[in-house]
């Protein structure tokens, strides 16, 4: 088994040319349908991206964290209640959404010609842990330990950004959507990068496609290049975390938390909210 740093190598020396030609040999034009944003029955093909069960969480290592009993299942005999929809979401991605959620409320505000409320945005409106690994506490809240963070879902497990008009999809933070909504339904096949799209349905060279109705689709060359660019620092930045959350992760961390939930990312330990457990 190649060790991260060496992953890390390899995903730096990824040509973005060769990506988009495998891109384009795939074929692929959003149709605006929804189904990467929203939550899904565990019966139903495509939807929201999801790690696969068994699946380690995104960034944890093989002595750290793994999925969970309580995870959730894409089998079928699951039941019909729609699981949330989860995509992972790096720290500082985290901080960035924060600004567009502000700042996309102050411009809907004014071409409605309101007053724009003062609304601030924090951590918890943007994102939530990774249920991976979490169990249900006596008061129904998530209890444990996990490893990084995955947008914040509304009351239908739909991404709290994604928003519908006349049957469309859209996002309302699009310019600051992180790399896993950019690169969608793409990914690099790199040992120590998250695969949180389940199993592949297409694949040319490095190149998996998973489950979208926009596979298939011509793609200009500029467009494939935007993807395979996002796609390479994608995998870069999945590794660099995976390598973070490593080097900073402290079993003692809980004890020192006052919480019974606590979240390791590449920046170190954290709370629900996001504050540093030592903060």
């Amino acid at each position: 088994m190649e060790s991260l740093e060496s992953e890390l190598a390899a995903a730096r020396e990824l040509e973005i040319g060769a990506l988009a030609d495998a891109i384009e040999s795939i074929g692929f034009e959003c149709t605006r349908c929804g189904g990467c944003c929203t939550g899904y029955a565990p019966d139903e093909p495509g939807g929201a991206p999801v790690d696969e069960p068994g699946g380690k969480a995104t960034g944890a290592t093989d002595d750290e964290a793994t999925v969970s009993d309580e995870s959730p299942s894409s089998d079928p005999e699951a039941g019909d209640d729609p699981e949330p929809h989860t995509a992972t979401v790096f720290p500082d991605e985290v901080r960035e959404l924060v600004k567009a959620a502000e700042s996309t409320h102050e411009e809907t505000a004014e071409s409605t010609h309101e007053e724009a409320a003062t609304v601030a945005y924090d951590w918890r409106d943007v994102a939530r842990p990774m249920p991976y690994g979490l169990s249900e506490g006596p008061d129904g809240q998530p209890v444990g330990e996990t490893f990084e963070w995955a947008l914040a879902t509304d009351d239908c497990g739909d991404c709290t950004f994604y928003e519908e008009s006349d049957g469309q999809g859209a996002c309302t933070v699009h310019d600051a959507r992180p790399l896993i909504c950019q690169t969608y339904p793409f990914s690099v096949a790199l040992g120590g990068t998250s695969q949180p799209m389940g199993e592949a349905v297409d694949a040319e060279g490095m190149v998996r496609a998973h489950e979208c109705e926009g596979l298939g689709r011509d793609i200009s060359r500029e467009d494939a290049e935007a993807v395979a660019a996002a796609l390479k620092e994608r995998a870069v930045r999945e590794l660099e975390e995976a390598i973070g959350v490593r080097d900073a992760y402290d079993p003692t961390a809980a004890d020192r938390a006052d919480s019974d939930l606590v979240v390791f990312d590449s920046e170190g330990p954290k709370r629900h909210d996001g504050e540093p457990v030592d903060g």
